[in-house]
């Protein structure tokens, strides 16, 4: 899921001015949120998020076809708001996390769409399997951040997971198969 955060912020930052190569962007982690949701037995939405992940961005503004971005992030980052619901997930019933198991996306390709919307195509890895996503993403804003003195990008970007694919298809389809992913990032030029 991360990685889909790491691909919308290369899709904001295609509307910023050219440069004549691809600069880093790192991921403000502090403002940095992906959030999913699924229905859970037709009665209700079912919220949780990841925060708090780092990653980065090598972005050509004269070519963003060209542009990259990596994310990862430990899979026991996960906020659900019920310590119970917590363990179940990282039980074999889903997961099975060791400590060190990470969520991973590297992007494959940017498809610029409009002035501040891309798709984005990258590898997720979740639960040790690794699929292509594609991420729609829309650039916010791009500009100097007015505390940082510094360029900054954010966006925010959708997609729509099966937990099946992934191994994690646990009560589906009572509790719905499709996550809904939503992300909202901000990233800073690297120094």
């Amino acid at each position: 899921m991360t990685r889909f955060a790491a691909l919308a912020i290369a899709t904001a930052i295609v509307a910023a001015p050219a440069f004549a190569e691809a600069e880093k962007y790192t991921l403000d982690s502090s403002h940095s949120q992906i959030l999913f949701s699924y229905n859970h037995l037709g009665y209700s939405t079912t919220w949780g998020m990841f925060s708090g992940f780092a990653g980065e961005i090598m972005f050509d503004q004269a070519d963003p076809a060209a542009s990259s971005v990596t994310v990862s992030f430990p899979v026991k980052t996960m906020l659900t708001g019920w310590e119970e619901r917590f363990t179940h997930f990282m039980s074999a019933d889903f997961f099975g996390a060791a400590d060190d198991e990470m969520v991973t996306f590297t992007s494959t390709a940017i498809e610029v769409t409009g002035d501040t919307t891309a798709k984005i195509t990258g590898d997720l890895t979740l639960n040790e399997v690794t699929k292509s996503v594609v991420l729609d993403a829309v650039l916010n804003q791009v500009g100097d951040h007015p505390m940082m003195n510094k360029p900054w990008a954010g966006f925010s970007a959708t997609t729509t997971l099966l937990r099946s694919d992934y191994n994690l298809g646990q009560f589906a389809p009572f509790v719905s198969d499709e996550v809904q992913v939503q992300i909202s990032v901000e990233a800073m030029k690297a120094e």
